[in-house]
């Protein structure tokens, strides 16, 4: 299970680290893609899998509709597969890191199936906004049998 909250930096080439709690459960190989909320998802090659295909997959006319398609086309094809070398470090495509705002300093937290990489200050205001909703959001998922 991918948890916790870790601060990184990233480096001049768009490299940073991937935690060593995070790189055991992970592996060499991992997908980068947009996220929700203008962080990046890491996701595993099997959780990716996973993922792309519960997103293509959709119904059987989600080729043809056009929210589907463009949402696929947005997070699907901009990721990108990386190489998580030998001291825990992965290139950040200059594409992501700027989709992210990541400049030097980042979050990573892990959010059990993938971890998300957040500009830290991006991260701080976001967390500050939603700690101040937390009875509210879980009223509201406890309303729908969530938790």
């Amino acid at each position: 299970m991918l948890i916790g909250e870790y601060s990184h930096t990233i480096d001049d080439k768009g490299r940073t680290s991937l935690p060593a709690k995070f790189r055991k459960e992970m592996g060499a190989k991992v997908v980068i893609a947009p996220g929700i909320d203008n962080c990046l998802f890491v996701f595993t090659m099997k959780e990716w899998s996973d993922f792309a295909e519960r997103l293509s997959r959709g119904n059987s006319q989600s080729v043809l509709q056009a929210d589907n398609r463009n949402f696929n086309r947005l997070i699907i094809g901009r990721a990108v597969e990386v190489e998580v070398d030998a001291s825990g470090r992965m290139l950040v495509p200059e594409h992501l890191r700027e989709y992210a705002g990541l400049l030097a300093k980042v979050v990573i937290i892990g959010v059990v199936n993938r971890v998300e990489m957040w500009e830290a200050n991006a991260w701080e205001a976001f967390r500050t906004e939603y700690s101040k909703k937390t009875d509210a959001l879980a009223e509201k998922l406890g309303s729908v049998g969530i938790i």
